[in-house]
């Protein structure tokens, strides 16, 4: 529910113009070929009344949107999705681009109008078009609709287009209301808490089982074949483009250095900071009772506790300039670390405090600046870079594959034999341009890939920001040209190997063994507690729930444990042991007193209901309004994106 809300008021809607067009292209969210692909194309695949939906729009959703789902269906790529189910993936596509349509439609039939002044107060409002006096820069409008292949004329459609959607959908997310009982029924379920004990047994701490003959050892290599195999190797030849490859393309100059390192002075010349806890009271009575609590020993909590009727407060790492009393301020940065200090008259009362943490200050030069500069103009610059490339490099694909790469790209290359898990033959990880997740993507393309087939340009994703859309890591191409298959290995060169695994495994039985011995006793005496030896690493009093799973827990076992009753037990294991663990308590926390938590469920479900609301209306669009689908232009779409039945 909530993904489609978002496809149809975030995505859809050309992320608020910015949001999905130019602030994505900034972020590198590999929407260069979309925006590059938003000219005008008479070519029509379908029509909603007067709206229609373009050929070239509905090939650039294609390209940005089937990859993804055919990762979803566990395909490598859509080049190895059957025809049939490429057609309906396509349908899918074109079924959100026509609700977007149908939005539309709406707005112009309910007498919506957006006037120029709005549109213009839209894109001057726009942070990405002002200048370095905050006001609107007309240069630079030209300068990033001129990167991204798009006309004036086209932007302010897409803004009108967007202010209108916004002014149908949003009083239909904003009009809906949760009930109290709904809020209160999902906020029970989601902390409903279970009190647990548990108890690990680890492998690794196991008795060690020596060293058995060979006549064992033969044994258990002839019965695991698979464990003792020298790795496959692939022979690849990789491209990347990301903003790490166009690094050096980024110019920066000293003059924007200098800009930089003159904007963020606080950064770099810091003063001496101090965190310090304040207790501030109303009079020299009520402070001296707080000073001398605090100089018995109290803890800040106790502190916190006792002063019912002062303000306590703390700061953390503060500047001089935080304390907006010049009294306050100066006893801070005058006291000794860790001593309680005080009574002192501030214009807001009379305070006790005690300084916890001392930074002394911190000058650095330009100079020694300057690397990371540049790396926060590349990180900024870096994400349009490769999003204006994008399309060069895959028009350089199509036209000569992996040989024929312009250098001028800001693309890396690489070629050489690796294995599964990205190593060489040498035992050293592969020199790939690439890190991190984009680097594990690549490796896997890699033992995705059929032999010889031809390089497609992939894009990299990883989890954007909390509730944000996925971010751009990079782009790549991959091309296997020879497979060299995993080989058995011999008793004799695996016997390191072959004795290691007989040990492990001995291990797990022997730890399968005691958990199995206390998960069984542990449900005739009625918990672990009553069976567990004294100085057993024996974990009490642990709570989990729905809202706050538990990390210790494995993952099967977090599902089960919710539906348990108090006294029963269950054993389970995890890649370092087996844990057995006991339900000691159920526990119903009172949403009195958690109004945080009862908000952010009320939020949850406004957001899923108001989802609903916005699907269901889009729904009802679609039989109000005539829609029409033109088969010869989807065939044209889906040819253009190389979706097409010969694709």
């Amino acid at each position: 529910m909530i993904s489609f809300l978002r496809h149809f008021v975030v995505d859809s809607w050309v992320g608020r113009i910015l949001a999905f067009v130019i602030f994505l292209a900034f972020v590198g969210w590999g929407v260069g070929d979309v925006i590059t692909n938003m000219a005008d194309d008479p070519a029509t695949v379908a029509t909603v009344g007067t709206q229609k939906v373009s050929t070239r729009d509905f090939a650039a959703a294609l390209q940005r949107e089937m990859p993804a789902m055919a990762q979803q269906m566990g395909a490598p790529d859509v080049a190895h999705i059957p025809a049939i189910l490429r057609q309906q993936m396509g349908r899918e596509v074109l079924q959100r681009l026509i609700g977007q349509a149908e939005v539309l439609e709406a707005a112009k039939t309910y007498g919506i109008d957006v006037s120029d002044e709005a549109v213009r107060d839209e894109v001057f409002s726009m942070s990405y078009f002002k200048g370095k006096d905050g006001n609107f820069d007309r240069q630079k409008l030209n300068a990033i609709l001129s990167a991204n292949g798009m006309t004036e004329k086209r932007f302010l459609g897409l803004v009108h287009d967007d202010i209108a959607g916004r002014a149908i959908l949003e009083p239909l997310a904003m009009g809906v209301h949760t009930p109290d009982f709904l809020v209160r029924r999902t906020y029970a379920h989601e902390t409903e808490t279970r009190v647990i004990d548990l108890l690990r047994v680890p492998f690794a701490e196991q008795t060690d089982p020596g060293t058995p003959d060979d006549a064992t050892l033969q044994r258990y290599y002839a019965n695991h074949p698979w464990l003792f195999q020298s790795p496959e190797y692939r022979h690849a030849r990789i491209v990347v483009l990301s903003p790490d490859t166009v690094a050096k393309m980024v110019p920066a100059s000293d003059e924007e250095l200098h800009r930089l390192y003159d904007s963020q002075r606080e950064r770099f010349h810091q003063p001496e900071l101090r965190s310090v806890e304040v207790v501030t009271a109303s009079d020299d009575m009520a402070a001296n009772a707080i000073a001398t609590l605090w100089k018995g020993g109290a803890n800040w909590k106790q502190v916190q506790a006792a002063a019912k009727d002062a303000a306590a407060v703390a700061f953390d790492d503060a500047r001089p300039s935080s304390f907006p009393s010049d009294a306050l301020r100066k006893a801070v940065f005058d006291a000794a670390p860790d001593v309680v200090s005080g009574p002192v008259k501030t214009e807001m009362g009379v305070a006790v405090f005690r300084v916890t943490k001392v930074t002394p200050p911190r000058e650095i030069s330009f100079e020694a600046a300057q690397p990371t500069l540049r790396d926060e103009i590349t990180q900024v610059r870096g994400p349009s870079m490769v999003s204006a490339n994008v399309p060069k490099l895959q028009d350089a694909l199509a036209g000569g594959g992996l040989d024929s790469i312009p250098t001028d790209l800001g693309a890396a290359a690489a070629a050489g034999f690796l294995d599964a898990q990205g190593m060489t033959k040498e035992g050293e990880p592969a020199p790939l341009p690439a890190m991190g997740e984009l680097r594990d993507a690549i490796v896997k393309r890699v033992f995705a890939q059929d032999k010889g087939a031809p390089p497609q340009l992939m894009e990299a994703k990883g989890p954007g920001p909390k509730g944000q859309p996925p971010v751009s890591l990079g782009w790549y191409a991959v091309s296997v040209d020879e497979i060299a298959p995993a080989q058995p290995m011999s008793f004799e060169t695996a016997h390191g190997k072959v004795l290691a695994a007989w040990q492990n495994e001995m291990r797990h039985q022997a730890a399968n063994q005691h958990a199995t011995q206390f998960y069984v006793a542990a449900q005739n005496k009625g918990g672990l507690a009553a069976v567990v030896p004294e100085g057993a690493p024996l974990q009490k009093g642990l709570m989990v729930s729905r809202a706050r799973p538990l990390d210790a827990l494995p993952r099967d076992l977090g599902a089960v444990v919710m539906h348990m009753p108090v006294g029963r037990s269950v054993m389970g294991e995890d890649d370092k042991g087996f844990v057995v663990l006991t339900v000691t308590a159920i526990e119903h926390p009172d949403p009195k007193s958690d109004s945080l938590g009862m908000a952010r469920v009320r939020d949850g479900l406004s957001e899923s209901m108001a989802s609903d609301v916005t699907s269901a209306y889009i729904h009802g669009l679609g039989k109000r309004f005539k829609v029409k689908i033109l088969p010869g232009g989807v065939k044209a779409a889906m040819q253009d994106a190389g979706y097409g039945d010969d694709s």
